[in-house]
């Protein structure tokens, strides 16, 4: 392949599209993680790395979530590909580099919603169709952090209780990894699970809707494996001899080819078993990182039409499709798809709570608009078992992050870390979610039926009014402005759009200007656009 140099990088010479420059143009999309350092990207260089998130070859891998072939700009152009591209930043102009295409810059209109509107009607228009209501309506419960790898019987039913008797609304409850035997064996482990049906019985009566977490990864010493093998349903290594064994953060597996219909069917028939033997609801489909799939020396699919990391990563997360509640941490493409998304696993800190605001735009602005934030309080497990003095103002200010947003989503236990004030904070913010629930469904109804997003960048929904870089407040559809705290303390400026606003506390604004607020720990600021 011909290539040229630039920075340390290696592009395909024979498809370089140079945008050109537009004053006062900046170019958003591409990725949802690592949103905070490049939406919009400013300046993307590829020499020196001070962080990875200045890389953005999109084939390489999806940082963690969701990624799709878009950029769309702040003047109403847009770039996309069925494939993967890789892009950067030279004086403000734009460079595209693709190994299959002449990508082109396509003027749309004149502002970021123009750009996106075309581009999602054309490329991956709305299906009309959400995951359940459910999902959406009541806040879901997930067992990771506080149960880890150890999932059982007995102290999930706690957990559940626990929802309950602390005046917390029922939803959707995961159980985390560690549920079965081996990966890939989708059976519970009867040490741990001793009458799983019963178990799922149990938590139906109390009001859950059960999902179950799984990856494509098998164990390589697992029967499933030998039986995967002869069925030639397995990523093969390169020179199609065995099996790949690939690593993953649980070790090394070897992993389904999901290109393969042999692989794809047999993983679908056992997580149908799983409903039909107990009455499972969905499942929390994780692992879809291509970068897993791409650089071991795997082989997908047979001879010239092998899959790629990113073809596998896709098929993946359409399968979640076929099960109403579903979720995916990482995915590639399937914009509008009727598929829940969660953002990346972050720290308990209050550097990691300022990304959920500019995550949560940019998937919106990729057409992932069935997101969830994080964890309340994070979903990295290190971050829980290290921690010393407990910051519960944190753990109040994430919960009202999340109250107003598509879904929410608790693991660690409020009732275990938050004394008796701080823990009714954190219930006001769950039944806020809960009474806004139905209209929250509505967002997402009209969602899947018109392609656009629920939580929008304030450019987006006011274009040209200086919000290109704003991203501590959001839209949340076309009608609130949500400006959460996302640092220590009980005040904050709010920037407010023309026209006339109220808010939380019934107070009207004249808009177009900034206003100082303050923002006791109890307080969610949010303003309601008055016609």
């Amino acid at each position: 392949m011909l290539c040229i140099l630039i920075s340390s990088v290696c592009f395909a010479q024979s498809h370089r599209t140079d945008t050109g420059k537009i004053e006062g143009e900046y170019w958003y999309g591409g990725y949802t993680a690592k949103a905070y350092c490049n939406t919009p990207f400013d300046q993307l260089t590829f020499h020196p790395y001070p962080a990875d998130c200045q890389v953005s070859d999109l084939g390489k891998d999806n940082k963690g979530n969701q990624a799709a072939p878009l950029l769309i700009s702040s003047k109403g152009r847009y770039v996309w590909s069925d494939e993967p591209f890789s892009f950067r930043l030279e004086d403000g102009e734009l460079i595209v580099y693709s190994d299959y295409e002449k990508v082109q810059a396509i003027q749309a209109g004149e502002c970021l919603r123009d750009a996106y509107v075309t581009v999602m009607r054309k490329h991956f228009p709305p299906s009309g169709k959400t995951p359940d209501p459910l999902m959406f309506r009541m806040p879901q419960y997930n067992t990771w952090i506080e149960l880890g790898s150890n999932q059982n019987q007995k102290d999930i039913l706690k957990y559940a209780s626990d929802i309950i008797s602390n005046g917390f609304p029922t939803g959707v409850f995961m159980v985390d990894d560690g549920w079965a035997y081996d990966y890939g064996n989708f059976e519970f482990d009867k040490r741990n699970f001793p009458d799983p049906k019963a178990m799922v019985d149990e938590l139906h009566a109390k009001g859950f809707k059960i999902m179950l977490w799984l990856t494509p990864f098998i164990s390589p010493d697992s029967r499933e494996f030998k039986e995967l093998r002869s069925l030639g349903a397995l990523v093969m290594n390169e020179d199609g001899t065995d099996p790949a064994i690939i690593k993953w953060w649980n070790g090394h597996s070897a992993c389904l080819d999901l290109s393969k219909d042999v692989a794809l069917s047999w993983l679908k028939n056992k997580l149908h078993g799983l409903q039909a033997e107990y009455g499972i609801d969905g499942f929390k489909l994780d692992a879809a990182d291509f970068d897993f799939y791409s650089g071991h020396g795997g082989v997908f699919g047979n001879g010239p039409t092998n899959v790629k990391g990113h073809e596998q990563a896709e098929i993946y997360a359409h399968l979640g499709t076929e099960f109403p509640f579903n979720e995916l941490r990482a995915s590639w493409k399937n914009g509008n798809q009727p598929i829940a998304q969660r953002l990346q696993d972050k720290g308990y800190s209050w550097q990691e709570l300022t990304l959920l605001i500019p995550d949560m735009v940019s998937a919106g602005l990729i057409g992932h608009h069935f997101t969830c934030p994080d964890m309340i309080g994070g979903g990295l497990l290190s971050t829980f078992e290290n921690i010393g003095q407990f910051d519960q103002e944190l753990m109040i200010r994430s919960a009202q992050n999340q109250a107003l947003m598509p879904m929410m989503q608790f693991s660690v236990a409020p009732w275990r870390v938050l004394d008796k004030e701080h823990l009714a904070i954190c219930r006001a913010a769950a039944l806020l979610h809960s009474e806004m629930g139905e209209e929250i469904y509505e967002m997402a109804m009209k969602a899947a039926q018109e392609g656009e997003p629920i939580v929008r960048h304030m450019e987006y929904e006011f274009p040209h009014q200086g919000f290109t870089h704003c991203m501590d407040q959001y839209m949340f559809g076309d009608r609130y402005l949500v400006a959460p705290m996302l640092i220590k303390g009980e005040s904050r400026t709010v920037v407010l759009p023309e026209g006339r606003w109220k808010d939380d506390e019934g107070k009207t604004y004249k808009g177009g200007r900034t206003i100082e607020i303050k923002v006791p720990l109890n307080r969610l600021p949010y303003f309601i656009k008055i016609n």
